[in-house]
Protein backbone atom coordinates (compact mmCIF):
# COMPACT_ATOMS: atom_id res chain seq x y z
CA UNK A 1 0.00 0.00 0.00
CA UNK A 2 1.43 3.45 -0.91
CA UNK A 3 2.79 5.61 1.90
CA UNK A 4 0.17 7.81 3.61
CA UNK A 5 -2.64 5.77 2.00
CA UNK A 6 -5.06 3.21 3.42
CA UNK A 7 -5.75 -0.03 1.59
CA UNK A 8 -8.62 -2.38 2.34
CA UNK A 9 -7.88 -6.02 3.03
CA UNK A 10 -9.91 -7.80 0.36
CA UNK A 11 -8.25 -9.14 -2.79
CA UNK A 12 -9.83 -6.48 -5.07
CA UNK A 13 -8.80 -3.69 -2.73
CA UNK A 14 -9.75 -0.03 -2.51
CA UNK A 15 -6.89 2.42 -2.09
CA UNK A 16 -7.71 5.59 -0.14
CA UNK A 17 -5.14 8.36 -0.63
CA UNK A 18 -7.45 11.36 -0.26
CA UNK A 19 -6.22 14.28 1.86
CA UNK A 20 -2.78 12.65 2.10
CA UNK A 21 -0.74 15.74 1.19
CA UNK A 22 0.54 14.15 -2.03
CA UNK A 23 2.20 16.32 -4.68
CA UNK A 24 2.65 13.50 -7.21
CA UNK A 25 1.18 10.12 -8.09
CA UNK A 26 2.59 7.29 -5.90
CA UNK A 27 5.07 5.15 -7.82
CA UNK A 28 3.36 1.82 -7.13
CA UNK A 29 -0.12 0.46 -6.42
CA UNK A 30 -1.25 -3.10 -5.70
CA UNK A 31 -1.87 -4.63 -9.09
CA UNK A 32 -5.29 -5.95 -8.10
CA UNK A 33 -6.58 -2.53 -6.95
CA UNK A 34 -10.30 -2.06 -7.72
CA UNK A 35 -10.54 1.68 -6.94
CA UNK A 36 -8.14 4.52 -6.17
CA UNK A 37 -9.12 7.77 -4.45
CA UNK A 38 -6.56 10.59 -4.77
CA UNK A 39 -8.98 13.47 -4.05
CA UNK A 40 -7.94 16.69 -2.33
CA UNK A 41 -4.19 16.50 -2.72
CA UNK A 42 -1.77 18.84 -4.50
CA UNK A 43 -0.98 16.77 -7.58
CA UNK A 44 0.00 18.98 -10.54
CA UNK A 45 1.18 16.68 -13.34
CA UNK A 46 0.21 13.35 -14.89
CA UNK A 47 3.01 11.68 -16.85
CA UNK A 48 2.57 8.95 -19.47
CA UNK A 49 1.39 5.71 -17.85
CA UNK A 50 1.12 7.60 -14.59
CA UNK A 51 -0.50 4.62 -12.82
CA UNK A 52 1.47 1.77 -14.36
CA UNK A 53 -0.56 -1.28 -15.32
CA UNK A 54 -3.63 -1.94 -13.18
CA UNK A 55 -5.79 -4.42 -15.08
CA UNK A 56 -8.49 -4.63 -12.35
CA UNK A 57 -8.94 -0.91 -11.71
CA UNK A 58 -12.55 0.20 -12.24
CA UNK A 59 -12.69 3.62 -10.56
CA UNK A 60 -10.10 6.43 -10.36
CA UNK A 61 -10.75 9.78 -8.69
CA UNK A 62 -8.42 12.79 -8.98
CA UNK A 63 -10.87 15.55 -8.02
CA UNK A 64 -9.83 18.69 -6.13
CA UNK A 65 -6.15 18.68 -7.06
CA UNK A 66 -3.96 21.24 -8.85
CA UNK A 67 -3.54 19.33 -12.11
CA UNK A 68 -2.45 21.65 -14.90
CA UNK A 69 -1.17 19.21 -17.55
CA UNK A 70 -2.05 15.67 -18.57
CA UNK A 71 0.40 13.91 -20.86
CA UNK A 72 -1.24 12.04 -23.79
CA UNK A 73 -1.42 8.40 -22.74
CA UNK A 74 -1.42 9.18 -19.01
CA UNK A 75 -4.14 6.57 -18.46
CA UNK A 76 -2.61 3.78 -20.50
CA UNK A 77 -2.54 0.51 -18.61
CA UNK A 78 -6.04 1.04 -17.17
CA UNK A 79 -7.92 -1.07 -19.70
CA UNK A 80 -10.81 -1.92 -17.34
CA UNK A 81 -11.43 1.63 -16.05
CA UNK A 82 -15.15 2.42 -15.95
CA UNK A 83 -15.21 5.70 -14.00
CA UNK A 84 -12.74 8.62 -14.13
CA UNK A 85 -13.26 11.69 -11.95
CA UNK A 86 -11.15 14.81 -12.46
CA UNK A 87 -13.58 17.50 -11.33
CA UNK A 88 -12.49 20.73 -9.67
CA UNK A 89 -9.01 20.97 -11.16
CA UNK A 90 -9.18 24.62 -12.14
CA UNK A 91 -5.81 24.73 -13.87
CA UNK A 92 -6.36 22.06 -16.55
CA UNK A 93 -7.83 24.45 -19.16
CA UNK A 94 -6.59 22.32 -22.07
CA UNK A 95 -6.83 18.65 -23.03
CA UNK A 96 -4.93 16.89 -25.82
CA UNK A 97 -6.86 14.87 -28.40
CA UNK A 98 -5.23 11.64 -27.15
CA UNK A 99 -5.65 12.31 -23.44
CA UNK A 100 -8.03 9.37 -22.91
CA UNK A 101 -6.51 6.89 -25.35
CA UNK A 102 -7.02 3.20 -24.47
CA UNK A 103 -9.98 3.79 -22.09
CA UNK A 104 -12.33 1.75 -24.23
CA UNK A 105 -14.52 0.65 -21.32
CA UNK A 106 -14.93 4.06 -19.71
CA UNK A 107 -18.59 4.72 -18.94
CA UNK A 108 -18.47 7.82 -16.71
CA UNK A 109 -16.18 10.86 -17.14
CA UNK A 110 -16.27 13.86 -14.81
CA UNK A 111 -14.55 17.08 -16.00
CA UNK A 112 -16.71 19.54 -14.05
CA UNK A 113 -15.24 22.85 -12.90
CA UNK A 114 -11.90 22.49 -14.67
CA UNK A 115 -11.85 25.94 -16.28
CA UNK A 116 -12.00 24.40 -19.74
CA UNK A 117 -12.72 26.77 -22.64
CA UNK A 118 -12.92 24.01 -25.25
CA UNK A 119 -12.05 20.40 -25.89
CA UNK A 120 -10.89 18.83 -29.18
CA UNK A 121 -13.65 17.51 -31.41
CA UNK A 122 -12.10 14.05 -31.60
CA UNK A 123 -11.09 13.65 -27.95
CA UNK A 124 -13.75 11.01 -27.21
CA UNK A 125 -13.15 8.92 -30.30
CA UNK A 126 -11.34 6.38 -28.11
CA UNK A 127 -14.29 6.18 -25.66
CA UNK A 128 -16.97 4.13 -27.45
CA UNK A 129 -18.62 3.02 -24.18
CA UNK A 130 -18.98 6.51 -22.69
CA UNK A 131 -22.49 7.07 -21.29
CA UNK A 132 -22.25 9.89 -18.74
CA UNK A 133 -20.31 13.13 -19.32
CA UNK A 134 -20.05 15.79 -16.62
CA UNK A 135 -18.73 19.09 -17.98
CA UNK A 136 -20.72 21.62 -15.98
CA UNK A 137 -19.22 24.83 -14.61
CA UNK A 138 -16.59 25.35 -17.29
CA UNK A 139 -16.18 28.12 -19.88
CA UNK A 140 -17.61 26.53 -23.03
CA UNK A 141 -19.22 29.01 -25.42
CA UNK A 142 -20.72 26.26 -27.54
CA UNK A 143 -21.82 22.70 -26.99
CA UNK A 144 -18.60 20.67 -27.49
CA UNK A 145 -18.45 19.14 -30.94
CA UNK A 146 -16.73 16.16 -29.32
CA UNK A 147 -20.09 14.70 -28.23
CA UNK A 148 -21.54 14.48 -31.77
CA UNK A 149 -22.08 10.93 -32.88
CA UNK A 150 -21.55 9.53 -29.37
CA UNK A 151 -24.41 7.10 -29.77
CA UNK A 152 -23.99 5.54 -26.33
CA UNK A 153 -24.20 8.83 -24.39
CA UNK A 154 -27.23 8.85 -22.07
CA UNK A 155 -26.45 11.77 -19.71
CA UNK A 156 -24.77 15.09 -20.57
CA UNK A 157 -24.27 17.81 -17.95
CA UNK A 158 -23.34 21.19 -19.44
CA UNK A 159 -24.96 23.58 -16.99
CA UNK A 160 -23.22 26.76 -15.77
CA UNK A 161 -21.09 27.32 -18.84
CA UNK A 162 -21.26 30.24 -21.32
CA UNK A 163 -23.04 28.43 -24.14
CA UNK A 164 -24.89 30.86 -26.43
CA UNK A 165 -26.81 28.60 -28.82
CA UNK A 166 -28.11 25.12 -29.48
CA UNK A 167 -27.26 24.72 -33.16
CA UNK A 168 -28.96 22.39 -35.61
CA UNK A 169 -25.92 20.06 -35.51
CA UNK A 170 -24.93 20.38 -31.83
CA UNK A 171 -26.62 17.15 -30.80
CA UNK A 172 -26.38 15.07 -33.95
CA UNK A 173 -26.15 11.33 -33.44
CA UNK A 174 -27.12 11.32 -29.75
CA UNK A 175 -29.75 8.70 -30.34
CA UNK A 176 -29.69 7.25 -26.81
CA UNK A 177 -29.52 10.51 -24.87
CA UNK A 178 -31.99 10.57 -21.96
CA UNK A 179 -30.79 13.50 -19.87
CA UNK A 180 -29.49 16.89 -21.10
CA UNK A 181 -28.78 19.78 -18.76
CA UNK A 182 -28.10 23.18 -20.35
CA UNK A 183 -29.42 25.37 -17.55
CA UNK A 184 -27.75 28.57 -16.41
CA UNK A 185 -25.90 29.33 -19.64
CA UNK A 186 -26.28 32.26 -22.06
CA UNK A 187 -28.43 30.53 -24.66
CA UNK A 188 -30.44 33.00 -26.73
CA UNK A 189 -30.89 30.94 -29.91
CA UNK A 190 -32.21 27.43 -30.46
CA UNK A 191 -32.12 26.33 -34.08
CA UNK A 192 -34.97 24.63 -35.87
CA UNK A 193 -35.07 20.89 -35.04
CA UNK A 194 -32.00 21.16 -32.80
CA UNK A 195 -33.15 18.12 -30.78
CA UNK A 196 -34.29 15.98 -33.70
CA UNK A 197 -31.82 13.13 -33.05
CA UNK A 198 -32.58 12.97 -29.31
CA UNK A 199 -35.82 11.05 -29.56
CA UNK A 200 -35.20 9.10 -26.35
CA UNK A 201 -34.71 12.26 -24.29
CA UNK A 202 -36.61 12.19 -20.98
CA UNK A 203 -35.22 15.17 -19.06
CA UNK A 204 -34.35 18.51 -20.70
CA UNK A 205 -33.19 21.56 -18.75
CA UNK A 206 -33.08 24.88 -20.64
CA UNK A 207 -33.93 27.11 -17.69
CA UNK A 208 -32.15 30.30 -16.66
CA UNK A 209 -30.93 31.35 -20.08
CA UNK A 210 -31.85 34.23 -22.43
CA UNK A 211 -34.39 32.50 -24.68
CA UNK A 212 -37.04 34.95 -25.93
CA UNK A 213 -38.57 32.70 -28.59
CA UNK A 214 -38.55 29.10 -29.77
CA UNK A 215 -39.03 27.62 -33.25
CA UNK A 216 -42.49 26.14 -33.82
CA UNK A 217 -41.11 22.60 -33.99
CA UNK A 218 -38.47 22.92 -31.28
CA UNK A 219 -39.44 19.73 -29.44
CA UNK A 220 -40.90 17.70 -32.29
CA UNK A 221 -40.09 14.03 -31.97
CA UNK A 222 -39.38 14.14 -28.22
CA UNK A 223 -42.22 11.78 -27.45
CA UNK A 224 -40.62 10.27 -24.35
CA UNK A 225 -39.96 13.59 -22.60
CA UNK A 226 -41.03 13.43 -18.95
CA UNK A 227 -39.70 16.74 -17.64
CA UNK A 228 -39.08 20.00 -19.54
CA UNK A 229 -37.77 23.10 -17.80
CA UNK A 230 -37.72 26.37 -19.76
CA UNK A 231 -38.27 28.62 -16.76
CA UNK A 232 -36.21 31.71 -16.04
CA UNK A 233 -36.03 32.91 -19.65
CA UNK A 234 -37.51 35.83 -21.63
CA UNK A 235 -40.50 34.12 -23.22
CA UNK A 236 -43.58 36.31 -23.75
CA UNK A 237 -45.86 33.89 -25.59
CA UNK A 238 -46.50 30.14 -25.41
CA UNK A 239 -47.11 28.65 -28.84
CA UNK A 240 -49.66 25.91 -29.50
CA UNK A 241 -47.01 24.08 -31.59
CA UNK A 242 -44.30 23.61 -28.97
CA UNK A 243 -45.75 20.67 -27.02
CA UNK A 244 -47.65 18.76 -29.68
CA UNK A 245 -45.53 15.58 -29.34
CA UNK A 246 -45.18 15.48 -25.56
CA UNK A 247 -47.81 12.89 -24.69
CA UNK A 248 -45.68 11.51 -21.82
CA UNK A 249 -44.65 14.87 -20.32
CA UNK A 250 -45.31 14.91 -16.58
CA UNK A 251 -43.69 18.16 -15.39
CA UNK A 252 -43.50 21.44 -17.33
CA UNK A 253 -41.75 24.55 -16.02
CA UNK A 254 -42.65 27.87 -17.67
CA UNK A 255 -42.09 29.94 -14.54
CA UNK A 256 -40.02 33.15 -14.22
CA UNK A 257 -40.55 34.27 -17.79
CA UNK A 258 -42.46 37.29 -19.12
CA UNK A 259 -45.43 35.35 -20.47
CA UNK A 260 -48.50 37.44 -21.24
CA UNK A 261 -50.29 35.08 -23.61
CA UNK A 262 -50.85 31.34 -23.99
CA UNK A 263 -52.27 30.27 -27.33
CA UNK A 264 -55.39 28.15 -27.33
CA UNK A 265 -54.48 24.48 -27.62
CA UNK A 266 -50.95 24.96 -26.24
CA UNK A 267 -51.49 22.18 -23.69
CA UNK A 268 -54.00 20.02 -25.51
CA UNK A 269 -51.65 17.06 -26.07
CA UNK A 270 -50.20 17.03 -22.56
CA UNK A 271 -52.41 14.18 -21.44
CA UNK A 272 -49.91 12.88 -18.83
CA UNK A 273 -49.12 16.26 -17.25
CA UNK A 274 -48.99 16.19 -13.45
CA UNK A 275 -47.40 19.55 -12.60
CA UNK A 276 -47.49 22.87 -14.49
CA UNK A 277 -45.48 25.88 -13.30
CA UNK A 278 -46.69 29.27 -14.60
CA UNK A 279 -45.75 31.35 -11.58
CA UNK A 280 -43.78 34.62 -11.79
CA UNK A 281 -44.94 35.76 -15.23
CA UNK A 282 -47.08 38.64 -16.55
CA UNK A 283 -50.32 36.72 -16.96
CA UNK A 284 -53.51 38.67 -16.32
CA UNK A 285 -55.99 35.98 -17.33
CA UNK A 286 -56.18 32.28 -18.13
CA UNK A 287 -59.19 31.48 -20.30
CA UNK A 288 -60.80 28.10 -19.78
CA UNK A 289 -60.52 27.37 -23.53
CA UNK A 290 -56.71 27.47 -23.22
CA UNK A 291 -56.57 25.33 -20.12
CA UNK A 292 -59.38 22.85 -20.60
CA UNK A 293 -57.38 19.82 -21.85
CA UNK A 294 -55.32 19.64 -18.63
CA UNK A 295 -58.17 20.58 -16.33
CA UNK A 296 -57.48 17.62 -14.02
CA UNK A 297 -53.70 17.89 -13.56
CA UNK A 298 -52.25 17.45 -10.09
CA UNK A 299 -50.43 20.73 -9.38
CA UNK A 300 -50.83 24.16 -10.94
CA UNK A 301 -48.58 27.04 -9.82
CA UNK A 302 -49.93 30.51 -10.68
CA UNK A 303 -48.67 32.87 -7.97
CA UNK A 304 -46.80 36.12 -8.71
CA UNK A 305 -48.83 37.13 -11.74
CA UNK A 306 -50.86 40.37 -12.07
CA UNK A 307 -54.22 38.59 -12.23
CA UNK A 308 -57.28 40.45 -13.46
CA UNK A 309 -60.04 38.83 -11.41
CA UNK A 310 -62.99 39.15 -13.77
CA UNK A 311 -65.44 36.61 -15.18
CA UNK A 312 -62.81 35.11 -17.49
CA UNK A 313 -61.20 33.29 -14.56
CA UNK A 314 -64.33 32.52 -12.58
CA UNK A 315 -63.82 28.90 -13.74
CA UNK A 316 -60.43 28.91 -12.01
CA UNK A 317 -61.99 29.95 -8.72
CA UNK A 318 -64.42 27.03 -9.00
CA UNK A 319 -61.58 24.65 -9.88
CA UNK A 320 -59.59 25.85 -6.86
CA UNK A 321 -62.57 25.30 -4.57
CA UNK A 322 -63.33 21.85 -5.95
CA UNK A 323 -59.84 20.38 -6.10
CA UNK A 324 -57.90 22.48 -3.57
CA UNK A 325 -54.67 22.03 -5.55
CA UNK A 326 -54.03 25.72 -6.25
CA UNK A 327 -53.40 28.47 -3.73
CA UNK A 328 -52.22 32.06 -3.63
CA UNK A 329 -53.74 33.83 -6.62
CA UNK A 330 -53.85 37.47 -5.45
CA UNK A 331 -55.85 39.85 -7.65
CA UNK A 332 -54.12 42.90 -9.11
CA UNK A 333 -57.27 44.33 -10.70
CA UNK A 334 -59.99 45.56 -10.85
CA UNK A 335 -59.49 48.01 -8.01
CA UNK A 336 -62.57 46.80 -6.13
CA UNK A 337 -60.91 43.43 -5.46
CA UNK A 338 -57.19 44.33 -5.72
CA UNK A 339 -55.23 42.57 -3.00
CA UNK A 340 -57.85 39.88 -2.44
CA UNK A 341 -57.16 36.25 -3.21
CA UNK A 342 -59.24 34.89 -6.06
CA UNK A 343 -60.93 32.50 -3.62
CA UNK A 344 -62.36 35.53 -1.77
CA UNK A 345 -63.82 37.24 -4.85
CA UNK A 346 -67.61 37.02 -5.20
CA UNK A 347 -69.04 37.04 -8.73
CA UNK A 348 -72.63 38.27 -8.93
CA UNK A 349 -74.95 37.35 -11.76
CA UNK A 350 -77.59 39.04 -13.82
CA UNK A 351 -81.19 37.85 -13.79
CA UNK A 352 -80.35 35.88 -16.92
CA UNK A 353 -77.52 34.09 -15.11
CA UNK A 354 -74.59 35.90 -16.75
CA UNK A 355 -71.49 36.59 -14.65
CA UNK A 356 -70.86 40.22 -13.63
CA UNK A 357 -67.28 41.46 -13.38
CA UNK A 358 -66.48 42.95 -9.94
CA UNK A 359 -65.76 46.38 -11.45
CA UNK A 360 -69.25 46.55 -12.94
CA UNK A 361 -70.76 46.30 -9.47
CA UNK A 362 -69.25 49.64 -8.39
CA UNK A 363 -70.37 51.84 -11.30
CA UNK A 364 -73.33 54.19 -10.58
CA UNK A 365 -75.84 53.63 -13.37
CA UNK A 366 -77.32 57.14 -13.33
CA UNK A 367 -73.99 58.96 -13.32
CA UNK A 368 -73.17 60.41 -16.77
CA UNK A 369 -69.57 61.12 -15.91
CA UNK A 370 -66.90 59.88 -13.52
CA UNK A 371 -66.82 61.04 -9.89
CA UNK A 372 -63.74 63.20 -10.43
CA UNK A 373 -65.39 65.03 -13.30
CA UNK A 374 -68.54 65.56 -11.20
CA UNK A 375 -66.53 67.04 -8.35
CA UNK A 376 -64.58 69.39 -10.60
CA UNK A 377 -67.61 70.62 -12.56
CA UNK A 378 -69.86 71.13 -9.52
CA UNK A 379 -67.17 72.80 -7.43
CA UNK A 380 -66.23 75.21 -10.23
CA UNK A 381 -69.86 76.20 -10.73
CA UNK A 382 -70.35 76.75 -7.00
CA UNK A 383 -67.20 78.88 -6.70
CA UNK A 384 -68.33 80.99 -9.63
CA UNK A 385 -71.76 81.53 -8.04
CA UNK A 386 -70.31 82.60 -4.68
CA UNK A 387 -67.78 84.88 -6.38
CA UNK A 388 -70.61 86.69 -8.15
CA UNK A 389 -72.51 86.96 -4.87
CA UNK A 390 -69.56 88.56 -3.03
CA UNK A 391 -68.88 90.97 -5.88
CA UNK A 392 -72.50 92.07 -5.70
CA UNK A 393 -72.02 92.74 -1.95
CA UNK A 394 -69.20 95.15 -2.68
CA UNK A 395 -66.11 93.00 -2.15
CA UNK A 396 -63.23 93.65 -4.50
CA UNK A 397 -62.25 90.96 -7.02
CA UNK A 398 -58.88 90.71 -5.27
CA UNK A 399 -60.54 89.68 -1.99
CA UNK A 400 -62.69 87.13 -3.79
CA UNK A 401 -59.63 85.58 -5.44
CA UNK A 402 -57.78 85.58 -2.11
CA UNK A 403 -60.72 83.87 -0.45
CA UNK A 404 -60.93 81.18 -3.16
CA UNK A 405 -57.20 80.57 -2.90
CA UNK A 406 -57.53 80.19 0.84
CA UNK A 407 -60.21 77.55 0.43
CA UNK A 408 -58.42 75.63 -2.33
CA UNK A 409 -55.10 75.43 -0.49
CA UNK A 410 -55.16 75.99 3.27
CA UNK A 411 -58.31 74.16 4.25
CA UNK A 412 -58.54 71.42 1.61
CA UNK A 413 -54.88 70.48 1.87
CA UNK A 414 -55.52 69.52 5.49
CA UNK A 415 -58.11 66.92 4.59
CA UNK A 416 -55.82 63.94 4.15
CA UNK A 417 -58.07 61.22 5.45
CA UNK A 418 -61.53 61.47 3.97
CA UNK A 419 -62.63 58.09 5.22
CA UNK A 420 -61.91 59.01 8.85
CA UNK A 421 -64.68 61.65 8.75
CA UNK A 422 -67.26 58.89 8.45
CA UNK A 423 -68.78 60.21 5.24
CA UNK A 424 -68.32 57.03 3.14
CA UNK A 425 -68.07 57.90 -0.53
CA UNK A 426 -69.37 61.47 -0.14
CA UNK A 427 -67.54 64.24 -1.93
CA UNK A 428 -65.82 65.65 1.14
CA UNK A 429 -63.99 68.44 -0.67
CA UNK A 430 -67.28 69.68 -2.12
CA UNK A 431 -69.13 69.49 1.23
CA UNK A 432 -66.35 71.37 3.05
CA UNK A 433 -66.21 73.97 0.32
CA UNK A 434 -69.97 74.54 0.61
CA UNK A 435 -69.82 74.77 4.41
CA UNK A 436 -66.94 77.22 4.38
CA UNK A 437 -68.58 79.47 1.82
CA UNK A 438 -71.82 79.52 3.84
CA UNK A 439 -69.79 80.43 6.90
CA UNK A 440 -68.04 83.28 5.04
CA UNK A 441 -71.33 84.61 3.69
CA UNK A 442 -72.94 84.55 7.14
CA UNK A 443 -69.97 86.33 8.66
CA UNK A 444 -69.98 88.95 5.90
CA UNK A 445 -73.69 89.71 6.30
CA UNK A 446 -73.37 90.05 10.08
CA UNK A 447 -70.01 91.85 10.51
CA UNK A 448 -69.17 93.47 7.22
CA UNK A 449 -66.18 93.09 4.84
CA UNK A 450 -63.77 90.19 5.35
CA UNK A 451 -60.56 92.00 4.45
CA UNK A 452 -59.49 92.62 8.02
CA UNK A 453 -60.27 89.02 9.01
CA UNK A 454 -57.89 87.69 6.38
CA UNK A 455 -55.18 90.17 7.33
CA UNK A 456 -55.43 89.31 11.02
CA UNK A 457 -52.80 86.69 11.95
Amino acid sequence: CPTNCVCTQERSCSILCDRAGLTQIPSEFPCEAYSINLDKNSIKFLAERAFGTLPSLKSLSLSHNNISFITPGAFKGLASLVELKMAHNEYIRYLHTRTFISLKRLVRLDLADCNLFNIPDRIFIELPALQELFCFQNNFRRIPGAIRGMENLTHVYLEKNRIEAVAYNSLLGLTRLKYLNLQDNRINVIHDRAFQDCQKLEYLYLNDNFISDLPDNSFDGLRHLKMLNIGGNLLRNVSNTWFRDQFELEVLYLDRNQIINIQEGAFENLTSLVSLHLNSNNLTTLPFSVFQPVYFLGRLYLFRNPWECDCRIEWLKEWMENYRLVRDIPCASPSSVAGLDLTDVYFERTSEGFCLDPEELNVTSDSPFPTGELQSTTENKFNSLISKFLLQKGLSEEVVNTTESFINTTLLDGLTNEASLGLGTCNIKLICSVNLWLFIIAQHLSTGPLVKRFEDP
